[in-house]
């Protein structure tokens, strides 16, 4: 049985982990207020951003589905990995040696790494081994097609090209050579089982190394070279494995992420040579679905990397312009336009009316895929046909229109029969609306007629009305979907979004006081800045200063963590501390805190207008939390004292309150004397402390 990490090598993961690299590698980040950054989450749908990050602190937190924590934390949400080996995942990234306790019961777990680390260098290793077999006297039918596609050595090299030799077991002997086990390689998809041992599940074909955006390679694509191939496919990919899932991974997105960020444009094609084309003519925001159609997860993706919020909580749809950019922002699918490239479009009609308002369609004459307009017509005919794309819903409804003759009154009915039920599936009401009025005038008929056509088909289709222009409510609505026999709410992000929502739509227990604003105000500051904190004040408080149940709790847990940290204590581990402390009953509350703005100016990041830099001696990374608590400014520090005052004074308050009704309510005599006694006291040492703090008495 392996031990477990040892704690010490855990924390200098965790100071050297650049959580600002690591989530910007999935998610588009941008300044919000003070060393905070705000994107999409990545675990949730949602439209406008309520992912926050605070790199300084380590921490990470979405407002809107309520997940939050650690750098770890995060990888193990993204990477749907326990925490050993997400600690071993960015142990590998940051070249850190881990050390294990010994638990007496096995062999210690030196040089083998987590089984996702292993699938991911097997990957690599089989990525290796077929780049070095490409220019064997074997792979000479790969080179061919590969060059009679206008692809040189030098572009097959920038875009991974490969070759599988048609042996059976190839690849598996290499990989046993380099220490994989069977295990190992089948888990990866690299081989399958037969009834005599496992074999090469790549065989006699050109491969693609299909990577995630922070250049990982998850698994492959292959095409077909012989005709004696035992699998028919003309092309095949990785099956489904623990790395790869077909609905979620995009060739090219390595290559394309930096330009998409920057340009706010993708363009979608369907095949790897496409996106090779495409990328050689100058349009490098290109990549392509890997064996499925383009569905709501690609989506996901996409729209993380290409949204806008630069109106802050106003929802941007729609074609929008881009600053020294020629297009505005779009997706671009490049269909066929034959009757299947229309059916594709159609297929994509299935998206979200957002997503859609920014989709275009772009076909090229003769119905030529990238690539072969590349080759027939050059680089200048694959730009210009991104260019002149066209409006997803104009392509389709102007498809639909062009087969009838709109000279003759029944071809004129039959286009709006034809038409009605794609307008109709617009789900935007202003769209649906103005796309009628486009087609009832292009086709000829009164536009009434149309309009009814239109809404005849939206009710026989129980297409949901919706307007994708409107700002988005930080609680959705949307009830996931449910299949049946399976629990709707087994993923987190969906449980805590109806938990959130349930808490923010009742009407029983609303806080909007004094009181709660200054204790918030003060466990933020407490948790984001502890150096910040006069430790002689704090001293003072006791759980009775708090009156808000959560920050009493949170209280608790503070002095369960070992109180105020020491100012060389390490910024993550004071975090974790704190976290674990609080327990999963203030995980939430506290990663709200962390990332929560502070009225005061920059003190751990600047304006936030640009990437955190490296706190770690020898920069192991742009956006890790620091090594130590950083000192606090002197704007914080008079925040603090301030609230400390707050706290303290209305304890003052309380307890004099307290002592004078219990004194009003005692005979005359000794016991009355004494408590007036202390009532003095306590009303001396209240106006102390307003006089230190703001130089004048109360009362």
């Amino acid at each position: 049985m392996v031990g477990m990490i040892k704690k010490e090598d855990v924390e200098k993961v965790r100071a050297a982990a650049d959580l600002y690299d690591i989530v910007s590698a999935t998610v588009t980040l941008k300044p919000s207020g003070t060393g905070t950054f705000v994107g999409l989450c990545p675990f949730h749908d949602e439209k406008t951003g309520s992912f926050n990050v605070r790199p300084s602190l380590g921490v990470w937190h979405c407002f809107g589905c309520g997940l939050g924590g650690d750098v770890f934390k995060y990888v193990e949400q993204s990477e749907n990995i326990d925490f050993r080996e997400a600690v071993e995942l960015l142990a590998d990234k940051y070249h850190i040696e881990l050390h294990y306790e010994n638990s007496g019961n096995g062999p210690s777990r030196e040089n083998t790494g987590s089984k996702r680390t292993r699938l991911l260098e097997a990957c690599e290793e089989a990525q290796r081994f077929f780049v070095s077999q490409i220019l064997t006297k074997e792979a000479l039918p790969a080179r061919k097609l590969l060059g009679g596609r206008n692809f040189s050595q030098a572009d097959c090299e920038r875009f991974g090209c490969g070759y599988a030799p048609q042996g059976w077991d190839n690849l598996v002997r290499h990989l046993a050579s380099k220490g994989f086990t069977q295990k190992e390689i089948l888990d990866a998809g690299l081989a399958r089982q037969g009834q005599r041992g496992i074999y090469d599940y790549f065989r006699g074909r050109v491969t693609w190394p299909i990577r995630d955006s922070t250049g990982r390679t998850l698994g492959f694509g292959a095409r077909k070279l012989y005709e004696d191939d035992q699998i028919a496919a003309k092309y095949i990919n990785t099956p489904d494995t623990q790395l790869y899932r077909k609905t979620q991974v995009l060739y090219g997105i390595d290559l394309a992420k930096s330009a998409i960020v920057k340009k706010r444009q993708v363009v979608i094609v369907e095949g790897y040579t496409d996106v090779m084309a495409m990328h050689l003519a100058g349009i490098d925001t290109a990549i392509a679905t890997c064996g499925t159609a383009f569905g709501a997860e690609h989506a996901k993706i996409v729209r993380r990397l290409i949204a806008d919020d630069s109106l802050g909580a106003v929802q941007l749809v729609g074609p929008l312009k881009v600053k020294d950019q020629p297009l505005s922002s779009r997706i671009v699918f490049t269909f066929d336009g034959d009757a299947a490239g229309q059916k594709a479009a159609l297929h994509a009609f299935g998206l979200d009316s957002a997503f859609l308002s920014q989709t275009f369609v772009a076909v090229a004459d003769d119905n030529l895929d990238p690539c072969d307009l590349r080759i027939e017509r050059g680089n200048e005919a694959v730009r210009s046909l991104i260019a002149r794309a066209k409006p997803l819903y104009d392509f389709v409804i102007d498809a639909a229109i062009s087969r009838f003759d709109l000279t003759y009154t029944p071809g004129q009915v039959g286009a709006m029969k034809a038409v009605a039920p794609l307008v109709a599936q617009i789900r935007d009401r202003s769209l649906w609306d103005a796309y009628a009025r486009k087609s009832a005038g292009r086709i000829g008929v009164d536009l009434e007629v149309m309009r009814r056509e239109v809404m005849n088909a939206r009710r026989q289709m129980h297409v949901r009305d919706e307007d994708a222009y409107a700002p988005k409510r930080r609680f959705e609505r949307d009830e996931p979907r449910v299949e049946p026999g399976t629990n709707p709410y087994a993923n987190p992000a969906t449980r805590k979004a109806l938990e959130r929502r349930d808490a923010a739509e009742q009407a029983y227990f609303k806080i909007d006081d004094a009181v709660f604003i200054a204790e918030q105000q003060f466990m933020a500051v407490l948790i984001q800045v502890p150096r910040a904190i006069d430790r002689t004040m704090f001293g003072q408080l006791t759980i009775e200063h708090f009156m808000t149940s959560v920050f009493r709790t949170l209280f608790q847990a503070i002095a369960a963590a070992g109180g105020l940290p020491s100012d060389d204590t390490p910024q993550g581990l004071w975090m974790h501390n704190l976290t674990k402390a609080g327990g999963p009953m203030l995980n939430q509350v506290i990663n709200e805190l962390a990332v929560m703005p502070l009225p005061l100016p920059g003190g751990d990041g600047g304006n936030g207008a640009q990437p955190p830099q490296s706190n770690v001696p020898g920069g192991v990374g742009g956006g890790a939390a620091a090594v130590q608590l950083r000192p606090a400014t002197p704007e914080e520090q008079r925040y603090a004292t301030e609230l400390l005052t707050r706290l303290l004074d209305m304890g003052f308050m309380r307890q004099i309150g307290l002592a004078k009704r219990r004194m009003a309510q005692l005979p005359d005599g000794e016991e009355k004397i004494t408590l007036l006694g202390q009532i003095t006291r306590m009303e001396t040492a209240r106006k102390d402390l307003q006089a230190q703090i703001y130089g004048n008495t109360v009362g």
